[in-house]
């Protein structure tokens, strides 16, 4: 069996394992990161799912090494793409002009800029980058875990890798079970959280938050692109849950705040509007009119809607058989709702169906059409030294106090609702307010586990605090704070319970961020105490 070793294994290649091997090796560690797909970057990228951010990430709310991503983002349209001169000029630049963010665009455009910020590292060798690769088990004794066996997921090969610290960044939390690591999955009682939203009763860890496998589509009037009838089309046609207003493949839904039956069709008026509140303009990723007129023949959206969140049954707390049945059954649903709004689709100005409709398999780099990984919005979670809930950020579980729980051991921001897409327990939609909020050091530090360290999704948050502490710039927070505690604790000879719980120590570190990473540490009074979210 092949051996590596670092001074950081991160297991995981998401936008958590990416930020945690950029601080590390910003900090002069040596570091091995591996990916089961060929893209780094997780939910932006194989995920394909664009970023949702907070009303003020333009100006505040993230840290420095995002903000040089988005930055590039938007530079690589300009050098590359043949941009119109307004287009090129807004220095806001939104790729796809869609309603869901500041900042929606192309997948692979993603790869390329995080590539491009690790490509110094790669070349110096202070950084392994393994693709396709997968973890099988973990070496550990005691309080500490010493090594990951990985498998090459192409030719089958293992690796046993080493280090003195290691982020598990992988989505579902992988590393956790493996280690032995005390862990929670799916929603705590009101009995163990006091969590108004919490569940009543018992606990119910086979409550997870919906899965979506996303794809990537066009628009071409006078053509035909329909695909072939997928095998479960026949269920997904009829399929209604209980609490869901219409069949799941309709433009019928709840609106998630209110919980109101609610109507959005394909397309209010033309395509090429640059905003319009229906589901094409929803996630757009590319907008054709940013170019000049007949360059491109249709704009590309990119398909995570209410129609392909998949809650029939959880990815964790199951056999592996059941977890591949659930993952089938949501790539089955996706390629329904493409093919129902292919040929069955209500279109307001009358008729059925949008034969139009392209699949972009490009777009995503697959073979089937579909992103690379499917959109996972809970994971396992440590059992942590802290632990956040709603009380901590709720707008309505603080009342009568104003802006989120100040956290003495802050290691950064973030910003986002309450937002709980329906349960695999037949649970609709939670969605409600938080204050701009904090990110505590105490929820990455395991309980008792002194080097593994939780960099995605996988922090001591509950399944309702989940839903605000999961999106793009919040999960970039948490692996770049991880790849830092590690190689502090590493310089200092420290471990990360001694550097949250020593004043001294905890301020040394909170500088450190500060000054050489550009992490924020709170918002400020006229955000974090006047702005709800939204």
């Amino acid at each position: 069996m092949k051996e590596l070793q670092a001074d950081v294994l991160i297991i995981g290649g998401g936008l958590g394992g990416f930020a945690g091997a950029l601080a590390a090796l910003r900090l002069g560690k040596n570091v091995i990161i591996t990916e089961e797909t060929n893209w780094l970057g997780g939910q932006i990228t194989a995920q394909a799912v664009p970023p949702d951010e907070h009303p003020w990430i333009e100006s505040c709310g993230c840290t420095a090494s995002y903000r040089r991503f988005r930055e590039a983002v938007r530079d690589y349209y300009r050098q590359y793409y043949p941009l119109t001169p307004e287009a090129y000029a807004f220095p806001d630049l939104n790729p796809g002009q869609a309603y869901v963010s500041r900042l929606c665009h192309e997948p692979r455009v993603a790869v390329a800029v995080l590539e491009a910020m690790l490509a110094p590292y790669r070349t110096s060798r202070q950084l392994d980058v393994l693709l396709h690769h997968r973890p099988l088990s973990v070496e550990y004794d005691g309080d500490r875990v010493h090594a990951v066996v990985v498998e090459n997921m192409q030719d089958g090969a293992q690796t046993v890798i080493t280090a003195p610290y290691i982020l598990d960044a992988t989505e579902l939390g992988d590393l956790l079970p493996l280690a032995q690591v005390e862990h929670v999955i799916g929603a705590e009682s009101q009995a163990q959280t006091n969590e108004p939203h919490a569940v009543v009763g018992e606990p119910q860890p086979l409550n997870q938050q919906a899965i979506t496998w996303c794809f990537a589509m066009d628009y071409l009037p006078g053509e035909n692109h329909t695909i072939d009838k997928p095998e479960d089309y026949e269920f997904w046609r009829t399929y209604q849950a209980d609490f869901w207003p219409d069949r799941h493949l309709s433009w019928r839904f709840n609106e998630p705040i209110t919980l109101q039956p609610a109507y959005r069709p394909l397309f209010l008026g033309s395509s090429d509007l640059a905003y319009s509140y229906d589901f094409w303009h929803f996630r757009r990723i590319f907008y054709r009119r940013h170019y000049p007129d007949g360059l491109y023949p249709s704009d590309i959206t990119l398909v995570n809607w209410w129609q392909n969140d998949y809650w029939l049954g959880p990815l964790v707390g199951i056999s592996e058989e059941e977890k591949q049945r659930n993952l089938r059954s949501s790539k089955q649903l996706s390629l329904s709702s493409l093919y129902w709004m292919q040929t069955e689709a209500e279109r307001p100005e009358g008729g059925y169906g949008y034969p139009e409709l392209r699949l972009r398999s490009d777009i995503v780099d697959s073979s089937d059409g579909l992103a690379k990984s499917v959109y996972i919005r809970e994971s396992r979670r440590i059992q942590a030294e802290f632990t956040i809930t709603e009380q901590h950020v709720g707008v309505e579980a603080r009342q009568p106090l104003q802006g989120a729980e100040r956290f003495h051991d802050s290691v950064g921001v973030g910003s986002y609702r309450i937002d709980l897409h329906p349960s695999t327990s037949g649970l609709d939609t939670i969605d409600i307010a938080t204050w701009p909020f904090q990110i505590p050091l105490g929820a990455l530090i395991p309980i008792r586990v002194e080097n593994l360290l939780p960099a995605n999704k996988n922090i001591g948050s509950t399944h309702i605090t989940n839903g605000c502490y999961r999106m793009h710039p919040v999960e970039w927070n948490i692996g770049e704070v991880a790849g830092a505690l590690a190689a502090y604790c590493l310089t200092k000879g420290l471990a990360p319970r001694q550097v949250r719980n020593s004043p001294q120590h905890l301020q040394d570190f909170q500088q450190m961020l500060v000054e050489k990473l550009g992490v924020e540490l709170s918002w400020s009074d006229e955000i974090r105490v006047t702005q709800k979210y939204y």
